[in-house]
């Protein structure tokens, strides 16, 4: 009904003033007098609607800028999060992710391909572990990893997986790409690990994302799975606009 309304007074306010008193017309003649105007006028409710959603893509894409000012910093420049691909490259595509996204490990040979045309992006990987135990195992495990040097073995050993991500699996995985586990063990108490994670859960709630994968390149908030070309698309825009 809220939106009935709104794009009946758009529709109202196209056609002009209403008459005397229109203050205290009712909701029932409110609809007689847009019904009134469809028929006279069929092609004002394409007009209204188009004018109320780009009303509504201008208020969005201000707001997404103003979230993405304050967090920029971290989430292109956050220590504590592993960079792939060139550390030194002009565009950056932050990618929240889970292990056990399906959606996530089809993403992942996306972006695969993406750096490998493309030898001027940084990938800052954010995990976000939100579909069960598993995942936050091989999450902290992934994260563990980089003090032995080896996340980005890992982590493409991880999306492999064909299986779902726990800590059998994961440990498997560990093995196979050199790890000494009982190191991985040790560090993944380390306090970073939970600050990353955490860091993660806030900026995700901040942007408005609600699942995995999740991207942010330039002024792009980019929920959802995404092909090679449309992320190519975003970071030629990103690389054009710099």
């Amino acid at each position: 009904m809220k939106t009935l309304l709104t794009a009946a007074g758009v529709a109202l306010a196209l056609l002009g003033p209403l008459p005397a008193m229109s203050s205290d017309l009712s909701e029932e003649r409110i609809k007689e007098l847009v019904y009134e105007a469809i028929r006279e006028n069929p092609g004002i409710v394409m007009e209204a609607v188009e004018l109320l959603q780009a009303q509504e893509a201008e208020q969005q894409a201000a707001a997404a800028s103003q979230v993405l000012s304050a967090h920029r910093d971290t989430l292109e420049n956050d220590p504590n999060a592993p960079v792939i691909g060139n550390p030194d490259g002009d565009v950056t595509v932050v990618e929240f992710f889970d292990y056990n996204c399906p959606y996530c490990k089809r993403a992942a040979d996306e972006v695969k391909a993406l750096m490998a045309d493309d030898g001027n992006i940084r990938i800052v990987y954010r995990e976000w572990p939100i579909l069960g135990e598993g995942s936050v195992f091989a999450a902290r495990a992934a994260l563990a990893s980089r003090s032995q040097g080896k996340y980005e073995a890992f982590h493409w050993a991880l999306m492999e997986l064909k299986g779902r991500a726990d800590e059998a699996s994961v440990l498997q995985a560990a093995e196979k790409v050199g790890l000494d586990i009982d190191k991985l063990w040790e560090d993944m108490d380390a306090p970073e690990i939970e600050e990353h994670i955490a860091t993660s859960m806030a900026l995700t709630q901040a942007l408005g994302f609600s699942g995995t994968p999740s991207f942010v390149i330039g002024e792009a908030l980019v929920p959802g799975y995404v092909e090679k070309k449309q992320l190519q698309d975003l970071v030629e825009k990103t690389r054009a606009e710099n």
